[in-house]
C-alpha cells in the first residue's frame, strides 16, 4: 500500500502528527508512507524512519513570488514529485483548502481514496471547502487532541483503532562529540522555551527569573534561545536578571531540536519546540497561559507535566513543585 500525508505546517503540528506514521506501520508493516511537508521542516520529518520519501513544498515562500520563472519550476518539479507514485490513500490531517488542494494533485491508485477532515476541533483553523477535494471526510470530536486526532484519522479510514501511547519514533541522526555546536554544553542544562509568537501566551519575566533562582540552587545552567529579535531583547533582559542564564545565538531548527532533546529540563510555553521536547519524553514542564490545554498536552509520559490553563496562567509554586517531582 502507498500511503501519502499532506501535513505541510506548523512545527507543533507537524510532531503531533509522527505517531500516526506508527499507527500505521504497525498495522501495516509493508506499507509505502510519504510525507510532503514545508521545506523548512524536512529535517524533522527525517528523523521518522517509517517515511520513506519527503517531499518538500515551498507555498511560503512560493506566495512572494508566484509570477516568476524560478518559482513556476519549481510548482512544476513539485507536481512532478507528486505524480511519481498512485496512491492508495493520500490523507489531508490540516483541514485547510490549500492542503487539500495539494492533496488532490497526488495521483491514486486504482480506488485510491482521498481522506480527510470532516470537521473542525474547537479553535481550529479548519475550513470547511477543503471538504470538496474528499473521497471521504471524517469527523473528529470536538475536544479531540492535536495528536489523536491524526490517530483517529487514520484509524478510521484504515480499519484499525486507536491502542496504546502515542509513539513518536524520532530520531536525531548520530553525533560525534567533535560534531556538537559549539553552545552546546558538556553539562546537564535546562532550556526555557520562553518566547512565543501571540504575547498573550507569554509566562510573565518575573516568574521565568523566579524558576532560574530554584535551578540555581541545583546547580543547573538555564539555556535561552530566542527566534526573533523581540525575543533576543527578551532573553537577553532575563539573563541579565538570572545568576546561571546564557543567551543562545540564534539557532537552526534542526539545532533547536538537538537543543531540545538533549536537555536535562525543559519548560516551555505553548509553542512547537516545547511539544517537540515532550515528543522525545524529556523532562518537560508546559505552561499553559493563553491557550486550552486540551488540545496540545503533553499526555503519554510521566516525564511531562502540564500546568495552567486557557486564562489562568501557573503559578511559580506549581512550576517549582513540578521541578522537584520531574527532578527527583
Amino acid at each position: 500500500m502507498n500511503i501519502l500525508i499532506v501535513r505541510v505546517s506548523s512545527l507543533g503540528d507537524v510532531v503531533h502528527n509522527m505517531p500516526m506514521v506508527s499507527d500505521i506501520r504497525r498495522h501495516y508493516p509493508d506499507a509505502n508512507i510519504d510525507w510532503v511537508v514545508e521545506e523548512g521542516y524536512v529535517g524533522l520529518v527525517r528523523m521518522n524512519p517509517d517515511v520513506r520519501r519527503i517531499i518538500p513544498i515551498a507555498l511560503r515562500r512560493w506566495r512572494k513570488s508566484l509570477l516568476s520563472a524560478a518559482t513556476r519550476a519549481e510548482i512544476s518539479n513539485f507536481r512532478q514529485q507528486l505524480k511519481l507514485d498512485a496512491y492508495d490513500v493520500v490523507f489531508d490531517t490540516q483541514g485547510l483548502l490549500k492542503t487539500s488542494a495539494v492533496m488532490r494533485m497526488a495521483r491514486l491508485a486504482p480506488g485510491g481514496q482521498r481522506i480527510g477532515l470532516a470537521n473542525a476541533t474547537e479553535g481550529s483553523g479548519y475550513e470547511p471547502l477543503s471538504r470538496i477535494f474528499h473521497t471521504r471526510s471524517v469527523e473528529v470530536g470536538l475536544h479531540t487532541h492535536a495528536v489523536l486526532r491524526a490517530r483517529e484519522v487514520a484509524a478510521k479510514a484504515l480499519g484499525y483503532s486507536v491502542e496504546g501511547v502515542a509513539d513518536f519514533n524520532m530520531h536525531p541522526p548520530a553525533m560525534a562529540p567533535a560534531d556538537c555546536p559549539a553552545w552546546l554544553p558538556d553539562t546537564p542544562y535546562a532550556v526555557f522555551f520562553h518566547g512565543t509568537a501571540r504575547a498573550a501566551k507569554q509566562w510573565p519575566n518575573s516568574s521565568w527569573i523566579s524558576i532560574a533562582a530554584v535551578l540555581a540552587e541545583r546547580g543547573l545552567l538555564v539555556l535561552l534561545p530566542w527566534g526573533s529579535d523581540a525575543e533576543k531583547a527578551n532573553a537577553e533582559q532575563l539573563a541579565s536578571q538570572m545568576s546561571n542564564a546564557r543567551v543562545l545565538p540564534k539557532l537552526p531548527l534542526m539545532e533547536a531540536v538537538l537543543l531540545a532533546q538533549r536537555a536535562a529540563l525543559v519548560i516551555g510555553v505553548d509553542t512547537g519546540l516545547t511539544h517537540i521536547a515532550a515528543a522525545f519524553n524529556r523532562p518537560t514542564i508546559e505552561l499553559y497561559c493563553d491557550s486550552p490545554r486540551w488540545k496540545t498536552e503533553g499526555n503519554w509520559s510521566p516525564q511531562i507535566v502540564n500546568l495552567g490553563e486557557l486564562g489562568a496562567p501557573p503559578s511559580v509554586e506549581h512550576v517549582a513543585q513540578a521541578i522537584g517531582q520531574l527532578t527527583a
